[in-house]
């Protein structure tokens, strides 16, 4: 099974890190976004938090745009996959 995801990206941020912006990842890379550096950093950030191979996340669109799809080959739900990531998840009440 393979999770679509968005995901904005902030190269030269300073950090490595995400959070979630409503239906969409942020994710703050600290490579710089030339010669595919902040792309690599990103599929093998996704890989090692989500306990994958780099094999399992291909970028599918936006490799020169800070806004990607992203595969994610897995049997995790995008619940479980944010719980991976450390990201906390507001729930709305009203």
């Amino acid at each position: 099974m393979a999770v679509i995801i968005e995901i904005k990206v902030v190269p030269s941020s300073g950090r490595t890190g995400c959070k979630l912006e409503g239906t969409r990842l942020k994710c703050f890379l600290k490579s710089p976004p030339e010669k595919g550096k902040a792309n690599k950093e990103l599929v093998s950030y996704l890989a090692k938090k989500l306990k994958l191979s780099s094999r399992d996340i291909t970028i599918m669109t936006g490799a020169t745009s800070p806004l990607k799809r992203v595969k994610v080959e897995t049997e995790k739900s995008f619940d479980e996959m944010c719980d991976d990531l450390g990201i906390e998840r507001q729930i709305t009440i009203f």
